[in-house]
């Protein structure tokens, strides 16, 4: 089953993926699709109000952040890294429960990432909000940091948040039933 989806003037086929026995959800991958990445990282920067820096969390929203902070000549974007990495130094963490993973998490920032956020307008960039989960995670290291959120964007809100005032976003993705149906 698969949901035809157009986003930044591109069609793409989504395969669903079963969540549970009642929940299914369109699998929105940039990785690999430099087309998408590009023309939704354009279309993201546009409605971008401005901004010091750009953070994403690991993994599926790098290609996005890098591609817009590429298209906006910023010098440098951010990652929360699902993982403490050897280089890491005064790392600051937070918990976080995604749908689409199995089990809790922990996302986390350097300290000189923390201290380049420090005082700065900070954009956090996502390719799906789904459940929340994942922003407010890293919004909670941003303001651990002292930065200061000025927008929340993806390229698609799933569900529930198509309904949310405080993200920026270019299309809705629907949940589906099992029968491959949007939710109502």
């Amino acid at each position: 089953m698969y949901y035809e989806m157009n986003v930044a003037g591109l069609t793409r086929q989504l395969p669903l993926c079963r969540v549970s026995d009642t929940l299914y959800i369109g699998a929105f991958v940039i990785f690999g699709d430099v087309e998408l990445t590009t023309a939704c990282a354009r279309e993201l920067l546009k409605k971008a109000p401005e901004y010091d820096v750009l953070i994403t969390a690991e993994s599926k929203g790098i290609p996005l952040v890098y591609e817009m902070a590429r298209q906006n000549n910023d010098a440098k974007y951010l990652i929360a890294r699902k993982a403490p990495k050897l280089y890491m130094k005064d790392i600051f963490s937070t918990e976080v429960n995604s749908i689409t993973t199995a089990k809790t998490q922990i996302l986390c920032i350097d300290g000189e990432d923390a201290a380049f956020m420090k005082d700065k307008r900070v954009i956090i960039v996502d390719d799906v909000i789904s459940t929340g989960e994942s922003l407010k995670a890293v919004e909670k290291l941003v303001r651990k940091a002292g930065g200061n959120v000025v927008a929340r964007m993806a390229i698609l809100a799933e569900g529930d948040a198509k309904d949310r005032d405080d993200i920026i976003y270019l299309e809705k993705l629907p949940l589906f039933n099992a029968d491959g149906t949007e939710k109502e």
